[in-house]
């Protein structure tokens, strides 16, 4: 894939999801235990820095979203229904938190269809996203995440009933160009979300088998473009900086950008994404003691969220994600992965003396890199694409997410 960015050239400034206006057209992916209610607060408020300013939305408009709009990690339907703690936790919002969106995980019609009936009859979400992309073994061996595309007829009767189910809330599928370049689905699932009412679709842009591994191929975007044509399509895939985004749109022509690994450990990037597609000049990366203040507000965040010591073993993860590409070394990074306290935080963080952020770390990894590895699906999964009966197993795995 090459593309060519030209300065002057017309990105949307934003993209409309049913009911909402998301500007710029920017989606922060869900991410199972990173994009809980504290991650998303500090995303928001560097992406609403450069929020757009026409038309100017209402405080608390859950049909606005300013500088983007921020999914909660994924969410099991029937734990949901079956009131499971953890579940229940997971799918809380922040105070004052709007538009909430939340990510459905599942493989049965009824469970989802319920679960969709009850965010929405309690009045708890502003858009729903289907999760059809998960490429990890614990979710595809019961038919879930990015191996259910493959029962065209089964998820058909899923979309169907999460809209049927949504009233006006917007109902949107995120998913994955196929389980291998051997079975793909994208086509076929983007026509699905078409016909039954979905209001838009994102496409990551690389196989179930690819994992994470590899580079996103950008024309499979393009093509889901070409073939949907009645609802937005997003892309997803390798989107590191703001130029990244940029050349994703010029390139596929799609209509927005979902921003997954990139963004750990660098909230910030929302600010420069709002910079970038809406033509202003890209602020400076935060120096290493302002990332050292950002650290400290997360863990505050989370601290006051999850309580002080489920905070700080929570916030362990993030430690070497803020930091990745600064010189901190060995010794320091495995204190940082033994955090016991703030106190203990603050410590270890006053011995940096202060640096610019490092151009380089902005394109090092983060997160899953992983693959390509063999899917692991039920027996007999690829013998009869149209049965649309849902794996047994499936609606009753608990799991959190892939």
């Amino acid at each position: 894939m090459t593309a060519t960015i030209a300065p002057n050239a017309a990105l949307p400034q934003q993209l409309s999801i049913g009911r909402m206006t998301v500007s710029p057209p920017v989606v922060l992916a869900p991410m199972a235990g990173v994009t809980t209610a504290p991650y998303r607060t500090l995303c928001r408020r560097f992406g609403a820095e450069q929020a757009f300013d026409d038309p100017t939305p209402t405080p608390g408009d859950e049909r606005t979203a300013p500088g983007g709009l921020y999914v909660n990690q994924m969410i099991t339907a029937r734990a949901l229904i079956e009131g499971h703690k953890k579940m229940l936790h997971a799918s809380e919002f922040a105070e004052g938190e709007t538009p909430r969106s939340i990510q459905l995980y599942g493989t049965d019609p009824y469970w989802i269809g319920e679960a969709v009936k009850k965010l929405v009859g309690e009045g708890r979400v502003d858009h729903i996203d289907m999760n059809l992309g998960c490429p990890v073994p614990k979710v595809t061996r019961h038919g879930g995440g990015s191996a259910l595309p493959w029962r065209h007829n089964l998820l058909r009767d899923i979309v169907r009933a999460m809209v049927a189910n949504a009233e006006d809330v917007p109902v949107t599928l995120k998913f994955r160009i196929g389980i291998d370049d051997d079975h793909i689905t994208m086509l076929d699932t983007g026509r699905i979300a078409e016909d039954e009412g979905a209001a838009a679709v994102a496409l990551h842009a690389r196989t179930a088998e690819q994992a994470y591994s590899g580079t996103a191929r950008w024309d499979a975007i393009g093509e889901l473009k070409s073939h949907v044509t009645s609802i937005p399509v997003l892309g997803n895939g390798d989107i590191w900086e703001a130029s990244d985004a940029i050349a994703m749109m010029q390139y596929t022509g799609c209509d927005g950008v979902v921003v997954g690994r990139g963004c750990l450990g660098r909230p910030w990037l929302f600010r420069e994404l709002s910079e970038g597609l809406t033509g202003r000049p890209i602020s400076p990366a935060p120096s290493l003691h302002e990332v050292v203040a950002i650290m400290l507000e997360h863990l505050d965040l989370l601290s006051a969220w999850l309580g002080d010591d489920r905070g700080v073993r929570d916030f362990r993860k993030h430690t070497s994600w803020y930091l990745k590409g600064f010189p901190v070394g060995p010794a320091m990074r495995h204190e940082l992965g033994q955090l016991a306290n703030r106190q203990q935080l603050i410590d270890l963080l006053e011995r940096f003396a202060d640096e610019p952020f490092p151009p380089e770390a902005a394109r090092l990894t983060r997160g899953h890199s992983h693959g390509p590895k063999r899917v692991v699906l039920p027996h007999g999964w690829l013998a009869d694409r149209d049965d649309p009966t849902p794996p047994g197993a499936a609606s009753a795995a608990y799991t959190s997410g892939g």
